[in-house]
C-alpha cells in the first residue's frame, strides 16, 4: 500500500504560537502524523512541556525562545533550525493576542500592539521562511485566521482588523508564492475556549449568543481543528491556495437555527 497524501513523515515543521492553545494542539497534530515539530513561543516552561511532549511520540524538535513582534529573534530561530534539522517545509502562524474594549477607547499603543503581534508578526515570520519553504518544493504556510476575519465581534475591532489583514495577507502570498511551489493557506477556527477568551465565553451572555448562531450550538475542541492543519500541510493539499478553511460547527455558513 502507498504512503497516505495526509503523511507527514520526513517533514519539518515550525509553529508560532506552538506552546498554547490551538498553536499548541496542531504542534502536537503534526507530529502524531509523521512531523519533526518545532514549537515557537516567549514561555521557557511551556516550551519546554510541548517540546517533550512531541519527543514522547518519537519525532524531534529543539527548545529555543522565539518572539514574533522581534524580526532577528524570528532569524535567529529560523537559522537554529536550519542548523539542526537542515530544511523547512511547513509554516503555521499561529501565535496571536486578543483585545475586548470599546474601540472609542482603544490606545494608540494597543491597536499597534496587536498588529504588532497578529500581522506584523505574521508577515515577518512568512519573510524570513521564505528562502527554505522554497527549497522544500513543496512549502506549506498555514496561517491561523478569524472568524472575525469575515465578521465583526462587539468590542474587538483591533483584533478584527488584524484578522482581516492575514486573510488579505495570505491570499497575496498565495498568488505571488505559487511559481514557487509555496501553498499559502489559512485556518478560520470557529469559537475555541482558550486561555486567552474562556473569561469572554464561559457563562456569559456572548457566549450564550455564540452557541445560539452556531449549528453544532456547543463551542469547538482543540483537537478538533488538527486535522484541518495536517490536510493543508500535507501533500493533499498541492492544488489548494489561497484559500480559508473554516473549522466553526456551521457559524459562518448560518442564518436563523430557531
Amino acid at each position: 500500500m502507498g504512503k497516505s497524501c495526509l503523511d507527514l513523515t520526513g517533514r519539518v515543521a515550525v509553529i508560532f504560537g506552538g506552546t498554547s492553545g490551538l498553536g499548541k494542539s496542531i504542534a502536537i497534530g503534526l507530529a502524531e502524523h509523521g512531523a519533526d515539530v518545532v514549537p515557537g513561543g516567549r514561555r521557557a516552561e511551556l516550551l519546554e512541556a510541548t517540546c517533550k511532549e512531541i519527543e514522547g511520540g518519537g519525532r524531534r524538535t529543539i527548545r529555543q525562545a522565539v518572539d514574533v513582534t522581534d524580526r532577528s529573534s524570528i532569524r535567529e530561530f529560523r537559522d537554529r533550525v536550519l542548523r539542526d534539522f537542515g530544511r523547512v517545509d511547513i509554516l503555521v502562524n499561529a501565535a496571536g493576542t486578543t483585545l475586548k474594549k470599546p474601540t472609542i477607547e482603544v490606545k494608540d499603543s494597543e491597536w499597534e500592539g496587536l498588529f504588532r503581534v497578529n500581522l506584523t508578526g505574521v508577515l515577518q515570520c512568512c519573510q524570513e521562511f521564505y528562502q527554505p519553504l522554497k527549497e522544500s518544493g513543496a512549502g506549506r504556510v498555514i496561517n491561523i485566521a478569524s472568524l472575525s476575519s469575515y465578521l465583526a465581534f462587539h468590542q474587538v475591532a483591533t483584533y478584527s482588523a488584524t484578522k482581516a489583514g492575514v486573510l488579505s495577507l495570505t491570499r497575496s502570498l498565495a498568488c505571488e508564492w505559487a511559481p514557487d511551489r509555496i501553498c499559502v493557506n489559512a485556518i478560520a477556527p470557529g469559537v475555541f475556549p482558550t486561555e486567552l477568551n474562556s473569561h469572554l465565553l464561559r457563562g456569559t451572555k456572548r457566549g450564550e449568543e455564540i452557541l445560539l448562531r452556531t449549528p453544532m450550538a456547543r463551542f469547538g475542541e482543540a483537537h478538533e481543528v488538527v486535522g484541518a492543519a495536517v490536510l493543508l500541510a500535507s501533500d493533499g493539499a498541492s492544488f489548494i491556495t489561497g484559500h480559508c478553511l473554516a473549522v466553526d460547527g456551521g457559524y459562518l455558513a448560518s442564518g436563523v437555527n430557531s
